[in-house]
């Protein structure tokens, strides 16, 4: 057991054993009947996700929950801020600010805040048939790329907020079963399955750097001091994501740009040149030539399309 752990573990069980749990400033939570939702789940578009309880927990401080069974629902946390314990099935996991855990049903678990930075999280309890498309039986910490993860979350939270302190009728059901659908897979499905890997996140930055700069000459010492990585590590991730080293990804560019140019303007090649920082035109013919297979004049003249993934 790490230091933080057992300073969490220790203050948290010492408070616990002789402090009842009073609520937080500012908390919200909603719980539902049983006999509120019974008939609703029946319907195709409601028992896919729906809820039984919701709610935000801010600066929860001496927070503590132990369920020796578990419960029928999924419990889904995420945290604003702050850090927590959270206990399943004899293992242990802390999450940190941006990050979520999703506690399976029916497993014996307990969670609690960490008492030198106790968490802010938001929290429902999630049933219905759609629950098996995600891996809420994985048990593991779900880390956010975005910093606006939180901005979304706090929104969609705030849109089961608003729906269930209205009427309890199908329409509203309806609509939180889209929301929770929304926040699973804002949390499984949005950025993990595009921009899982960091190396494939700094490649897409660094080409929409690229995209910016065309009109440049730049040089990979220029773009390595600019994100802070060594010219041996961009040349490996763009080899692996592009198949390219990077300043011949970054010329691949000027040409399409070059292509895109004598097609819907009327410029001359020394002007395209110019525009794509070269002041050679005969040093820019001679690359596009290499690049497209065919010269400028040719390419203008011609109905010859050129097209590189």
């Amino acid at each position: 057991m790490d230091n933080i752990t057992l300073i969490c573990y220790i203050t948290i069980m010492s408070i616990f054993d002789d402090k009842k749990m009073d609520g937080f400033k500012g908390e919200r939570m909603i719980v539902l009947p049983t006999e509120v939702f019974q008939d609703y789940v029946k319907h195709p578009q409601v028992r896919r996700l729906y809820l039984t309880d919701v709610g935000f927990f801010p600066c929860a401080k001496h927070h503590y929950r132990e369920r020796k069974d578990g419960i029928e629902e999924y419990i889904f946390i995420y945290c604003t801020e702050g850090s927590g314990i959270i206990n399943v099935n004899k293992k242990q996991y802390i999450i940190h600010e941006n990050e979520a855990f999703c506690i399976p049903r029916f497993q014996k678990h307990s969670y609690y805040a960490c008492e030198d930075n106790p968490w802010s999280i938001l929290w429902v309890h999630i049933k219905g048939e759609d629950t098996i498309y995600f891996p809420l039986e994985e048990s593991h910490v779900v880390q956010f790329i975005s910093k606006n993860s939180t901005n979304r979350m706090l929104f969609l939270f705030e849109l089961l907020f608003s729906v269930l302190e209205r009427n309890y009728n199908l329409g509203n059901f309806i609509y939180i079963s889209q929301v929770l659908a929304l926040i699973l897979a804002e949390a499984y499905d949005r950025e993990k399955h595009n921009t899982t890997l960091e190396q494939n996140k700094y490649v897409t930055i660094i080409v929409r750097y690229m995209y910016k700069h065309l009109q440049e000459n730049l040089t990979l010492e220029q773009i390595s001091a600019e994100f802070e990585l060594s010219k041996s590590y961009l040349n490996a991730i763009f080899q692996r994501y592009t198949q390219h080293a990077p300043m011949d990804f970054f010329i691949n560019l000027k040409m399409k740009e070059a292509c895109k140019l004598f097609r819907s303007t009327d410029m001359y090649i020394y002007e395209v040149a110019q525009k794509l920082g070269y002041n050679d035109q005969y040093y820019f013919s001679r690359i596009f030539k290499k690049v497209v297979g065919i010269s400028p004049r040719e390419y203008k003249n011609s109905d010859y399309f050129y097209y590189k993934e």
